[in-house]
């Protein structure tokens, strides 16, 4: 009789504990995340746009025939491209990129693609940790993502330091989205490092944008090497949210209540100064940049306001309970969005310049 009884108990339990979990999602959007930041600005800015179609650029076979083009193209010059690394040069070490030097911009740039569904190897190197899996720097990293990333370097280490020291004035960039955010992150990481490997290559020439990124290091690595690493989000965006492990979400990809029950009941029990003080939890890395462009109880989209700064804390905890939390990883999205607010910048400057104009009487 007592087991009978305590199963409409356990139900009320748990369906108490999903409403107190609900309710505190549906409180928090987007826009709580960064509304305490400062705006960025448009030369800190100006690269994410460009950087974004490089990425994208990953995924074309030929870029002298592209299936496909973002408005205004890759902006890439054929001719420049340095090499090029597909799944079957990678042996799922890593996922694909190209090497391209960006003469326009003074910029060697190493991008990488995001997370190919369809691909055994990319699921491998996300589940290839746990927490406090692999400590670096007096901090954790992801391990699966390290080890890409080392498999990169390793792999074009002669050229990128021939390229370094044959253009002493250029930059030297990772980009990447998604999956390869976190292992551009962990590059940027990695050569900082062991600079000696590139030629003993300055700091400050060394800088990585991580769009839509992975949570890959600790808070301690993720704020120390915020000079060097930007990461990107858009809007409501799932992956920078997600604190929950990744091998549990891609063990629920086809079973989503079981991902919200783990996610609430987690929630509810440990209490979040707890969970916040563990050492070895990953953030998303280096200085945060937040697209901000739908308001909560609005229809449409605004001019994207773009807001910046290196919390240490507040880095993304809560998932937004949001249509729009999946397609706003995409990396077309943020291309898009990217540029809208580049647009919205150059003409708010423009108009600060047309009022500031001086008036001539004749």
């Amino acid at each position: 009789m007592s087991i009978i009884c305590g199963v409409p108990l356990l139900e009320c339990v748990y369906c108490l504990a999903c409403a107190r979990w609900a309710w505190k999602r549906c409180l928090h959007t987007a826009g709580h995340d960064s509304e305490t930041w400062g705006l960025a600005t448009a030369e800190e800015f100006e690269p994410v746009p460009r950087l974004c179609r490089y990425i994208l650029a990953v995924y074309e076979e030929d870029l002298r025939h592209p299936l496909f083009e973002p408005p205004g193209g890759y902006g890439i010059n054929p001719d420049w491209l340095i090499l090029r690394k597909t799944y079957e040069n990678t042996q799922g070490h890593a996922p694909p990129y190209i090497l391209y030097l960006d003469h326009d911009h003074a910029d060697i740039v190493l991008a990488i693609r995001g997370l190919n569904l369809a691909k055994e190897s990319d699921y491998q190197v996300l589940l290839d940790n746990k927490l406090g899996k692999k400590k670096v720097d007096g901090g954790y990293v992801h391990n699966g993502l390290l080890k890409a990333a080392g498999w990169v370097l390793e792999a074009e280490c002669d050229i990128l330091k021939e390229l370094v020291e044959k253009h002493p004035n250029y930059t030297l960039t990772f980009a990447g989205h998604s999956l390869g955010s976190g292992v551009a992150a962990m590059l940027a990481l990695v050569v900082v490092q062991h600079h000696d490997k590139l030629g003993n290559i300055d700091r400050r020439r060394i800088r990585c944008y991580a769009i839509a990124p992975a949570r890959c290091m600790s808070l301690n690595l993720a704020v120390r090497y915020a000079d060097v690493i930007n990461s990107v989000v858009l809007q409501d965006d799932f992956l920078p949210r997600t604190a929950t492990p990744l091998e549990d979400i891609f063990k629920s990809v086809f079973c989503l209540p079981c991902l919200l029950c783990m996610r609430c009941m987690r929630d509810t029990c440990i209490p979040e100064e707890k969970m916040l003080r563990d050492p070895r939890r990953l953030y998303a890395p280096g200085r945060l940049y937040h697209i901000v462009e739908r308001k909560p109880f609005r229809l449409g989209r605004f001019p994207p306001v773009v807001r910046t700064a290196v919390p240490v804390d507040g880095r993304f905890e809560h998932i937004v309970l949001s249509c729009n939390a999946t397609s706003d990883h995409a990396i077309i999205w943020i291309e898009r969005e990217a540029r809208r607010a580049m647009d919205w910048y150059r003409w708010i400057k423009a108009m600060i310049k047309k009022k500031n104009r001086p008036v001539h009487f004749n």
